[in-house]
Order: C-alpha cells, then sequence, then structure tokens
C-alpha cells in the first residue's frame, strides 16, 4: 500500500528521490540491450533514430521541430535527419513497446532475480506510480511527461518503477527547460554551463549533441558577454565567474522547486521512503557498469 500522504515535501527531500531514481530510468540509454532491441525494428542506434523516436514516441508521429524543442539542447538539424524517417521504418506505438522490451531486459541484468523479485522494489513501484499520477494535475506545459503519462501502465512491478521513474524524471527535465528558457540560456549555452559546472567534455557534449566547435565557441562568447564565465579563456573548459555560479545554482534549486508536485501525493514520508527503497536499485544498477563514469574497464 503506498504511503498515507503526511507533511509537506520539501525541494531538497524531491531532489533526493528524483537522485535516487534516476539511474533506473537513465539506463535505458546507455544499456547494451538498446541497440540490438531498436535494431529489431529497424532504427539504429549509431545515426540517433533509436535515441530519438524512442523518447518521442509517447508523443506520436511528431516532426523534429517540436522534437527539438523538447528535448532542448541537441541542434535542431540532428533531429531532423531521422524525423520522421524514423516514423516510416517503425510507427511510434511499435517504438514504445521496443522501449520497454528493452527496458525490461535492462532492469533484469543489473538487478538480477534477488532484487527484481524483492518486496522492496515492488514497495518502491507502488509508491513511484502514486508519486507519478499525482503529478498529472501539474502536467500543464510539460509535454514530455503529458505524452510519458497517456502511455498505458505495464503490469511488471520492475516496469511499473522504471516508466513512475520516467515520469518523474520528464517532469523535472520539463521544468528544467522552461527555467533555461525563462533565464535565456538557448541550448548550445546550457551544454556549455554542464561543462562549467562539472566533470563534463565538451567534445562529447558537442559530438553528441551535434554542435560544432564554431557554434560552441559563440555560445562561450555570449556567455562571457554576460558575465557567467570567464573571458578570454579555453572554450574547451569554460569557468564560471561568481554571477555564473550563481545563476547555475539558481536554476538547479528553482528545477528542485517545480519537481515537488512530482511526490506531493506521497507527502514527506511517502517520498523518504521511496527514496531509501530505491537506494539499493540505485547502487546496483551503477554497479553493473553501463551509465557513464561507473563503465569497467576491460
Amino acid at each position: 500500500m503506498p504511503a498515507k500522504s503526511d507533511g509537506a515535501v520539501s525541494a531538497e527531500l524531491a531532489r533526493t528521490a528524483w537522485s535516487a531514481l534516476e539511474p533506473l530510468h537513465a539506463l535505458i540509454y546507455f544499456t547494451p540491450e538498446a541497440e540490438p532491441g531498436y535494431a529489431e525494428i529497424g532504427l539504429e542506434a549509431r545515426t540517433g533514430a533509436a535515441y530519438f523516436a524512442s523518447r518521442s514516441a509517447a508523443m506520436g508521429a511528431v516532426g523534429p521541430g517540436p522534437v527539438a524543442a523538447a528535448f532542448y539542447n541537441f541542434n535542431p538539424a540532428l533531429v531532423a535527419s531521422v524525423l520522421p524517417e524514423a516514423w516510416r521504418t517503425a510507427p511510434p506505438e511499435r517504438v514504445v513497446r521496443a522501449r520497454f522490451a528493452v527496458a525490461d531486459r535492462a532492469l533484469s541484468a543489473a538487478l538480477g532475480p534477488e532484487l527484481l523479485d524483492s518486496p522492496g522494489l515492488a514497495e518502491a513501484a507502488e509508491l513511484a506510480r502514486t508519486a507519478a499520477l499525482g503529478a498529472a494535475g501539474h502536467g500543464y506545459g510539460r509535454p514530455l511527461y503529458a505524452g510519458h503519462a497517456d502511455l498505458d501502465w505495464p503490469e511488471s512491478p520492475h516496469l511499473v518503477l522504471w516508466h513512475a521513474a520516467t515520469l518523474i524524471r520528464e517532469f523535472r527535465g520539463d521544468g528544467h527547460v522552461a527555467l533555461l528558457a525563462q533565464a535565456g540560456v538557448d541550448p548550445a549555452e546550457a551544454l556549455v554551463t554542464h561543462v562549467a559546472a562539472g566533470p563534463y567534455k565538451a567534445s562529447t557534449l558537442r559530438r553528441t549533441r551535434a554542435w560544432s566547435e564554431q557554434d560552441w565557441a559563440a555560445a562561450v562568447d555570449r556567455l562571457a558577454g554576460r558575465g557567467l564565465v570567464e573571458a578570454g579563456g579555453d572554450p574547451e573548459a569554460p569557468v564560471f565567474t561568481d554571477a555564473g555560479r550563481k545563476l547555475r545554482e539558481e536554476l538547479e534549486r528553482r528545477t528542485d522547486e517545480l519537481s515537488v508536485p512530482a511526490f506531493a501525493a506521497l507527502g514527506a514520508e511517502g517520498t523518504a521512503r521511496l527514496a531509501e527503497l530505491a537506494a539499493p536499485l540505485r547502487d546496483a544498477v551503477l554497479a553493473a557498469g553501463v551509465l557513464p563514469g561507473t563503465r569497467r574497464k576491460r
């Protein structure tokens, strides 16, 4: 039974619960099960078709413009290179089924039978479902959340948990995109702030999001002109100014605040319980060595 809603959920607690759930969702993008799973329906991971189609399929056969807008930090030309062609290869309904199949195999491999069949996972699944459903009353302005919220719920507890984690993730992400737009931080600039804030390489983000070196350098220059990164530095290693660091911290704080409705139905006690139950599942996913930064050396 889901925990009774009790006490307001703080932004910090919402972040803690999301952090525990996020690796369970993110596994879908990095699992070795993804490439063959999508190849079965004709979508190639190498071209980006599998990623863009699988993440946007819940919204239907949508065109490249809305997908680029919703995903935010990808070069629209990259999205247009695979959509709408991907829908002619595999219609959205088929892509959604393939994505759940990939999630099934990925979680089964990462968690193993002991965790997969555990009471803790089953309880976490129901708590996460309650949270994700409760967020529906705040779905306006959140297109990726709303698209996935329209999908039928799976039956297996581990897939219920994965789908709920996906809904919570997209709910949070949609809110973050709105804040970036409000702050006047464009897609390429958002990636520059990722590099300035953490252990991300400019070359990796440029390559995966299809921005040229010229695009990147121009984004760094724009941020420097606003006093958010230091001027005249290496564009491959941008450094925040105090103002830039403050803006980044404010965006993260506000993102946490906007994500609170995704947990409000659980209350503070239920949200803390969800984070507690998700922690060993998260740790198992991280230990599997599939996510970036956790990959094992061979």
